[in-house]
């Protein structure tokens, strides 16, 4: 969209054919297992709001802004990153369906390594998913 286009007095349908939008699309449902959204809740402000952010992003079908894969638990599990004045924060998740998206953990992490602990509880989560479903 060019400046142009807003000073000519164009109506808006005209100004939004030039952009590219994404379709709407309905979110997944989110479902958290176990504790992890008691645990997000539990973050510090800032970083509760920046998961919130990111979790919002997978529900829409979008990638989280700082993630890696965390094939040590299951196939398709991935990590959300926040980084925070109070610490670093993880968020684990898998997505089964584009309905539905499963939080398995979340934790602050204390470590530069996952601890194992984190990553047996998230397995753990993990293998409770009904997949049928």
């Amino acid at each position: 969209m060019r400046m142009s286009d807003i000073a000519s007095g164009r109506p808006l349908s005209y100004i939004n054919m030039d952009m590219k939008v994404k379709p709407e699309r309905n979110p997944s449902r989110a479902v958290f297992l176990g504790s992890s959204l008691k645990d997000i809740r539990d973050f510090p402000e800032e970083a509760r709001q920046t998961a919130g952010y990111q979790i919002r992003l997978v529900q829409q079908g979008d990638e989280p802004t700082d993630w890696k894969p965390l094939k040590t638990v299951g196939p398709g599990v991935r990590e959300i990153r926040i980084a925070d004045e109070a610490g670093a924060f993880r968020i684990v998740y898998v997505v089964d369906t584009p309905k539905c998206l499963y939080v398995l953990h979340a934790f602050k992490k204390t470590t530069q390594a996952t601890s194992q602990k984190d990553i047996d509880l998230a397995r753990t989560r993990y293998k409770t998913i009904d997949w049928s479903q």
